[in-house]
């Protein structure tokens, strides 16, 4: 797994005119299997549009957020993320990964779990800052966690939990989100205050790129949808 950068910098400069996200005949898979699990992806998307991935356990939604990530080398083709090769931009690139995938047991409080959203910025031997206190203060009382900043992150609900790793996310302050199954598990409320959020996002211009079986994000929400089958990508209504 490649090593992730702390205190990335953009190779020294921001492309801001570029799209958020490129993939050029892009295949991806895993080490030790024979066959990709994704294979000819060609696809831009621009800045400040949110993008539904939908597809069957399986298909490669999260290979894919993960590959943007930089968390899963290319088989072949190129990605570029905001105009910069993968990995070079990591503080502007967040990952909400799935549930399942963060170590519940953990021996860390709930205030100091989101403070963890801001290494990214600080490298690897500076502590977090009044500044990034503050932030992650205003983000636990958004997401109506203040009341529990100091319990052990094993000591919330399924759905407090995702809440967290939503607070975490926000943290690190990225222009494009890579969010795989944000709503996964959880019950109504907690489902309508994660809404509300990501809403607020891309009213903000945020680019989402967000892997989920839940369409129920509310009218407008998505500019666009791609399914994942049969190792192919492809936009939702097309042949």
């Amino acid at each position: 797994m490649p090593l992730l950068r702390y205190h990335a910098t953009c190779g020294g400069h921001h492309a801001h005119d570029a799209p958020a996200l490129v993939f050029d005949d892009v295949a991806l898979g895993y080490a030790g299997e024979e066959h990709p699990v994704l294979s000819g992806v060609s696809l831009n998307i621009d800045r400040g549009r949110s993008i539904a991935l939908l597809g069957d356990n399986g298909a490669g939604k999260s290979t894919l957020l993960k590959s943007v990530a930089g968390l899963l080398p290319l088989r072949q083709g190129k990605i570029t993320v905001l105009g910069h090769a993968v990995g070079q931009c990591h503080h502007q690139v967040a990952y909400l990964p799935q549930h399942r995938e963060i170590d519940w047991g953990f021996p860390i409080s709930v205030r100091r779990f989101v403070l963890t959203g801001s290494y990214i910025h600080l490298g690897w031997f500076l502590r977090p800052r009044k500044k990034q206190h503050e932030a992650a203060q205003r983000l636990l009382e958004k997401l109506q966690l203040l009341p529990l900043a100091e319990r052990r992150i094993n000591e919330l609900s399924g759905g407090q939990q995702q809440r967290l790793l939503v607070a975490r996310t926000l943290l690190h302050g990225a222009d494009l989100l890579l969010l795989d199954e944000p709503f996964n598990a959880v019950d109504s409320d907690n489902r309508e205050l994660i809404r509300q959020v990501l809403h607020g996002l891309k009213a903000e211009g945020k680019t989402l790129v967000t892997a989920t079986h839940d369409l129920e994000f509310g009218a407008g929400f998505f500019d666009a949808r791609y399914r994942l089958a049969d190792g192919h990508l492809r936009e939702e209504g097309s042949v």
